[in-house]
């Protein structure tokens, strides 16, 4: 598809303490990353001839959440309706481990219902993507 019909945004607790808002962007971002790397772009060199690796080609949006709207949006990304849709999620369950063998067995015990969600990142279609989030302002 073209990138004038896909976005991509992420939706962050407010509430959260500034270094945890920052853990939860970078962490929603390398993993988004591994799943449209058809997004990321060609390396670029500056006009000194430095080299800068690739980077996002398209814009993403910081939107401003809450932990009652992150759990509410998590469950409608569950509906078939948003199913093409590229979701990464990042929790109290994930945060809270040091290692992804704890958090592996830390997941596997602990029911959707009990994740308290940090943040979101969609990527897909804009108007499905508009459809969920459109309401939302921006995290600033």
């Amino acid at each position: 598809m073209s990138d004038s019909t896909m976005k991509c945004v992420m939706i962050i607790d407010s509430e959260l303490p500034i270094g945890i808002i920052a853990n939860t962007s970078a962490i929603l971002g390398i993993t988004l990353g591994k799943y449209i790397p058809e997004q990321i772009g060609e390396d670029v060199a500056d006009a000194s001839g430095q080299s800068h690796l690739g980077m996002i080609t398209i814009p993403v949006t910081m939107l401003r959440g809450d932990k009652a709207i992150l759990k509410v949006l998590r469950e409608r990304l569950y509906s078939p309706e948003f199913a093409d849709l590229i979701v990464v999620d990042f929790s109290d369950v994930a945060q809270s481990c040091n290692r992804y063998s704890e958090y592996i067995a830390k997941a596997s015990i602990t029911t959707e219902q009990d994740h308290n969600y940090f943040g979101i990142a969609i990527y897909g279609n804009k108007k499905k993507v508009n459809k969920l989030t459109g309401f939302m302002p921006l995290l600033r």
